[in-house]
């Protein structure tokens, strides 16, 4: 699920920007649920390890993520000679992840103390643990679902600017947090593997799929990229589709167990390709596949590159 999920990243990212055409705009839309993907999947593991290492994960984020931050800032200086460079501004962009696309790194940081919280409020190993933290993980889906319907309306209310808005729904932790719950749920209660409920959630996530994608381009109500009820419905079946459907791949298996060094180092890539490469000028489709097939064969060499010829801590270091 994290190969695919990698691979869906991207897809994003390798899209031209702005997305004008419909088909740019249907395919992001399809491609989205590539976050709440790789939140699932934590969600999934810690309820069946039981147990949260907080230490331990954030270690293996935050280390790599200031690595990668420290070269994204200096990229970012190269090409902005005007750009902020006062402490204060410097530790809000590595706290919030406010440089290229690292957000993922502040929501997962984020998540990752809540599903501990959510574990240590329900006593895990004491008699009915179990229900509790499975009661607080449906009302943390329940508090996601609120604050993204209408945490974005009452800042809107105070004047907040577009791109203000846009940083803060994708930094909207209790949504995010939901997918974590929704994961973790899972785990605890049910086989998806078989029987009719497997065969239908495959339909379920393609009826979303054009629900959310409808709502997005004809900008029908809440036409959010992130925290929409449409994108949560969508990308919670998503998730669900794929962990019943079980997919087997070794490359995807390998791809998925790389996939941090991949998010953390494919931007430079994309960046690159933008800033350098003039993609546009063979046309939107041509130069997003262009660009989707560079970063991809790249990152996947170096991510080969860093396990061969680093050392292990080194390769820990890199989130590869």
């Amino acid at each position: 699920m994290r190969g695919i999920a990698i691979v869906m990243v991207i897809g994003i990212h390798s899209l031209p920007q702005p997305l004008d055409a419909i088909w740019a705009k249907s395919l992001d839309a399809a491609l989205r649920p590539c976050v709440p993907v790789f939140l699932f999947a934590s969600g999934y593991l810690t309820a069946l390890s039981g147990r949260v290492p907080l230490g331990k994960r954030l270690k293996a984020a935050l280390i790599p993520y200031a690595i990668a931050f420290a070269a994204a800032y200096a990229y970012m200086a190269l090409h902005n000679p005007a750009m902020d460079h006062r402490i204060g501004t410097t530790l809000a962009r590595f706290a919030l992840g406010y440089v290229f696309v690292y957000y993922y790194v502040f929501v997962y940081v984020c998540c990752t103390l809540g599903l501990w919280l959510v574990f240590a409020v329900g006593r895990t190993g004491q008699p009915d643990s179990r229900k509790r933290i499975a009661a607080l993980l449906t009302l943390a889906i329940g508090g996601g679902l609120f604050a993204g319907s209408y945490l974005d309306p009452a800042i809107s209310r105070l004047g907040a600017s577009e791109a203000l808005l846009d940083e803060v729904r994708m930094r909207d932790i209790p949504f995010w947090f939901s997918f974590v719950a929704l994961g973790a749920l899972t785990a605890m209660f049910k086989d998806l593997s078989g029987g009719t409920m497997g065969r239908a959630l495959p339909g379920a996530a393609l009826t979303a799929y054009i629900l959310y994608a409808a709502v997005r381009i004809l900008d029908l109500g809440d036409a959010a990229t992130y925290d929409s009820t449409a994108f949560f419905c969508f990308a919670a079946f998503f998730c669900v589709s794929l962990f019943a459907l079980q997919p087997s791949s070794p490359l995807l298996g390998w791809i998925g167990s790389g996939s941090y060094f991949i998010y953390l180092w494919h931007i430079f890539i994309v960046m690159a390709l933008r800033d350098h490469a003039h993609l546009r000028e063979f046309g939107s489709v041509a130069g997003f596949a262009v660009a989707f097939g560079l970063t991809s064969l790249v990152s996947i060499a170096a991510l080969i590159a860093i396990r061969h010829l680093a050392s292990p801590r080194l390769c820990r270091w890199l989130g590869a």
